[in-house]
């Protein structure tokens, strides 16, 4: 009875989908409102890494790019189990920031992101997407050895709530539609969820006064949103930032404006968009 009152249309019993919200940052709670037993996650990440800056030298027989953020483990188009009325708390998490220490340029690290997650008070965690890492550099020195360059390591995701994969729902028009339905979200596929990836490493060039350009930070949700871009080769820009969780790139070496262009790019924030669902 409750699946044929469905089918006429949310004036037949079942409640229809809310309006979807996106968090962009911070920390807070929001309430599962009356009536709807289901969360779907359209897409979710967490913060993506920092890159790291080009180095250039003395005599060190070559130069250095700067490695490349990793991005965020990612969620697009998970359907979760919540309880009505429950209270349910969020973290978004932040995109780490680069290295552009001119000091520490030969040993140092970039930030990693921060980790993007969701519980609620009755259900427990929902989950929790970590961050990527940083990139990073070791073992350098003004008249050499050139160093060793180090990219940001993937984020991994980790589902901890309880996924629904068939059932039908009441959309927003009052549109009868099963779950699978739901390919809306980055990789347009249902149920989908995974790691992020590590960013890139260029690595070093050979011979004094060589041009390397900056490494590229890693693509967020499957290489569907693409990381920051490293500094070009003979270029006058620095690494672009990574957006929606994926990593920055990092900068170049050899440059004419080696403060500008040698600098590496911080990572993208993480984001989580959410509406509720009364799933039958």
């Amino acid at each position: 009875m409750t699946h044929y009152s469905l089918l006429v249309g949310s004036s037949g019993g079942g409640l229809s989908a809310t309006s979807f919200v996106e968090l962009n940052s911070g920390s807070s709670t929001f309430t599962v409102p009356e009536g709807y037993n289901a969360i779907h996650i359209q897409f979710a990440v967490g913060g993506g890494g920092g890159a790291f800056r080009g180095a250039s030298y003395d005599k060190a027989g070559g130069e250095s790019a700067g490695a490349g953020g990793g991005s965020g483990g990612y969620i697009s188009d998970k359907i979760l189990t919540v309880t009505s009325e429950e209270t349910i708390t969020y973290s978004i998490g932040s995109g780490g920031a680069a290295n552009n220490n001119q000091a520490t340029r030969y040993n140092g690290s970039a930030s990693a992101g921060t980790n993007t997650t969701l519980s609620g008070s009755s259900t427990g965690s929902l989950f929790t997407l970590n961050s990527g890492g940083g990139a990073s550099a070791s073992g350098g020195g003004v008249q050499g050895p050139l160093r060793s360059n180090t990219a940001g390591t993937a984020g991994s995701a980790t589902i901890s709530g309880t996924a629904i994969t068939s059932g039908i729902f009441s959309d927003t028009d009052n549109s009868v539609k099963n779950v699978n339905t739901n390919t809306s979200g980055p990789t347009s596929t249902f149920n989908d969820s995974g790691n992020g990836v590590a960013g890139d490493n260029n690595g070093n060039c050979g011979g004094d006064n060589c041009q390397i350009g900056g490494s590229d930070g890693a693509d967020s949700y499957a290489g569907t949103v693409l990381g920051g871009v490293g500094s070009p080769v003979g270029g006058t820009a620095g690494g672009s930032a990574g957006t929606r969780g994926s990593g920055g790139g990092g900068g170049g070496a050899q440059y004419s404006v080696e403060e500008i262009a040698g600098h590496g790019a911080g990572g993208g924030n993480g984001e989580i968009k959410y509406r509720f669902l009364q799933v039958i």
